[in-house]
């Protein structure tokens, strides 16, 4: 595909991409009552692989050992994620998976610090605590004598939000350079390899008897979730400055909840909305620095 056209709908691609993955967060909350979480990741990620195949085969033209090396770090990272963060859906609602996942957008400053040694700001330390607090004010909730306790789902939810962040640092990393539909196709690939693996170290029961509900559903994340969605994702991180990217992904947690409130799946309390505040607010400190305050002030000046 053109270079100049993927440059212009890098920033349309990545507004879209958290829209549609705010609505698709109740899709797979109720898309667990029909498969468990790695058939779930298998069926979807199986067929979106094949799908970018098909329908962009003449990138296979240029196939070597580091696209392999691209897709399977960046198929590993994902699946990892997404691992984590299906499980925890299973015991929080969306919009609070939604929420915490966002982690991610905090955390990918120093895990970069880590990989290429650039060390974070004063702002992103000081988003980092203010999402802490946020988290604390989403997740943790009164349990027996009055005591705080954190849901187990929200804790799986949290540790996949930093594989989320491994994921972008590693897209980053190994897409420069590459054909970006072979990388997203081979990270599909391998993202579905370990799904199946999962599904059968763990002995998940293979689904059956599915409703069309349930494969309209599962028909959502492929298309729309997979093949949209993160397809637009790394096209957006490959053309747009990363802080850009950052806070557009970013928005997909007020999306998810926002969803998650219009079917009636969410209760939600004053402290929660703080602590969402909170979140949202940390990152667009740690991404923006909140710099565009201060150009508002040099302009007035």
């Amino acid at each position: 595909m053109n270079e100049n056209l993927l440059k212009k709908l890098a920033k349309p691609m990545l507004i879209v991409t958290p829209i549609i993955w705010g609505s698709s967060f109740v899709v797979m909350k109720h898309s667990l009552d029909s498969f468990t979480p790695f058939y779930l990741l298998a069926f979807r990620f199986t067929a979106a692989a094949l799908v970018l195949a098909l329908v962009f085969w003449k990138m296979w033209r240029g196939m070597d050992k580091g696209y392999l090396l691209a897709g399977a770090v960046t198929g590993t990272c994902l699946f990892l994620a997404y691992a984590f963060q299906t499980f925890g859906l299973n015991y929080t609602t969306s919009g609070k998976n939604a929420f915490l996942t966002a982690i991610y957008c905090v955390l990918v400053p120093f895990l970069n610090w880590a990989a290429v040694r650039q060390k974070p700001d004063k702002w992103n330390i000081l988003a980092a605590v203010v999402c802490v607090i946020g988290i604390g004010l989403v997740s943790l909730t009164t349990g027996e004598g009055g005591s705080l306790t954190i849901n187990i789902g929200d804790a799986l939810t949290l540790v996949g939000g930093v594989f989320f962040a491994a994921h972008i640092v590693a897209v980053n990393k190994f897409a420069e350079g590459r054909d970006i539909f072979l990388v997203t196709t081979l990270q599909f690939t391998f993202f579905a390899l370990w799904s199946w693996a999962g599904a059968l170290a763990f002995r998940e029961p293979f689904p059956t008897g599915l409703t069309t509900a349930a494969i309209g559903g599962m028909a959502y994340l492929v298309i729309f979730s997979s093949c949209g969605a993160l397809l637009f994702q790394n096209i957006g991180q490959k053309y747009t400055a990363p802080a850009t990217a950052a806070v557009l992904l970013s928005l997909e947690a007020p999306f998810g909840v926002i969803t998650s409130i219009l079917v009636g799946e969410e209760s939600i309390n004053a402290l929660m909305v703080l602590g969402f505040v909170l979140i949202f607010a940390a990152v667009i400190c740690s991404e923006t620095k909140f710099s565009f305050l201060w150009k508002k002030k040099e302009n007035r000046a």
